[in-house]
């Protein structure tokens, strides 16, 4: 029997930031972010043998251990292995693993792959996880047994999929999915450009930063922190009501308000892709994720999005096609 999982990488509007202790256990975060058609997928296939063996599919990566044997953390597969610590099999197994988008693009790679690799061991040995059970248990694999820098968004999107405002507190997460009609959700992708910078980044040196940076209280990243929470709440406003073109323009506020987080969110090359991106027609847009590399995203009146992906990819950006995904973490078994 195989085991197969998927859960979807998400595209995070705003808000990115107030998810990462200690801001929302002192304030309280929020996120706006939608899900896509690009994922993480894991698959289990049980063995005779008793080991475990890891395979990135990727990246050509194996890792081999005896059943009976910790997994060491050593730079290769980490958390692969320590997804396999909190569940220790008793049986051999073999791990495959691929994703349509390598860590650092801003994308949510990561915490969407330890998402379907909980999945996987939920399906196996028949626990009883809620969705939220799942999207905790991943945020405690990466965050605390890892000790990876980063916030709780990324775990929760790809465990519920679709659009939601997620909303993080002290001892809490509620995730409030969006009834968004149709028509304004095909009029948003319709205007939405993808564009991959080709560079990624590690986000968690980011995230790092900017966490010091505020519980040092950085006025200016106390501020863009408290302003990009309450510009989250207005783009979710704008999103229900169908006013998209004032989205792209809250769009653009986000972003100048993250750029004050830290000075590595943003690069020389990201700065020339997005002034390219809004002298071409785009209302606004964003690096997502950390920042540093990976994807900016951007909203164009449908008038001129050809003309802003033209100017992108002669300054040498890869527009990307994508679709929203309205589901979220997916099992299915193969006999």
């Amino acid at each position: 029997m195989i085991i197969r999982a998927k859960a979807p990488l998400r595209i995070s509007f705003c808000g990115g930031g107030t998810d990462v202790d200690p801001y929302p256990r002192e304030k309280g975060g929020a996120v706006l972010s939608a899900t896509i058609d690009r994922f993480a997928y894991a698959s289990m296939v049980e063995s005779e043998e008793p080991q475990i063996c890891i395979r990135s599919l990727d990246y050509d990566l194996v890792a081999r251990y005896q059943l009976d044997e910790v997994p060491p953390f050593n730079g290769e597969l980490d958390l692969a292995k320590a997804v396999l610590r909190h569940f220790s099999p008793r049986r051999g197994l073999e791990l495959f693993l691929h994703s349509d988008a390598p860590p650092g693009s801003g994308l949510g790679s990561s915490s969407t792959m330890t998402v379907a690799m909980v999945g996987l061991f939920k399906q196996w040995q028949n626990r009883p996880l809620t969705d939220y059970d799942i999207a905790e248990l991943t945020y405690q694999i990466e965050r605390i047994d890892l000790q990876i820098a980063g916030g709780k968004q990324d775990q929760y999107a790809a465990t519920f999929g679709g659009f939601n405002f997620i909303e993080f507190y002290d001892k809490a997460v509620v995730v409030n999915p969006l009834r968004i009609s149709d028509s304004i959700i095909n009029e948003l992708e319709y205007n939405l450009l993808l564009c991959f910078t080709g560079k990624t980044r590690l986000s968690a040196n980011i995230v790092a930063n900017q966490t010091r940076s505020y519980q040092e209280r950085n006025p200016a990243v106390v501020e863009a922190l408290d302003q990009m929470k309450q510009l989250t709440i207005a783009m979710k406003n704008c999103l229900l009501r169908g006013e998209l073109d004032d989205f792209g323009h809250l769009l653009h506020t986000a972003w100048l308000y993250k750029k004050n987080l830290d000075a590595n969110i943003s690069t020389g090359q990201i700065d020339q892709l997005y002034d390219i991106g809004r002298k071409s027609g785009a209302l606004g847009g964003k690096i997502l994720g950390a920042g540093g590399g990976g994807y900016l995203l951007f909203y164009c009146p449908f008038d001129k999005k050809h003309h802003v992906a033209a100017a992108l990819e002669k300054a040498g950006g890869q527009v990307v096609k994508f679709s929203f995904e309205p589901r979220g973490l997916q099992i299915w078994e193969k006999r």
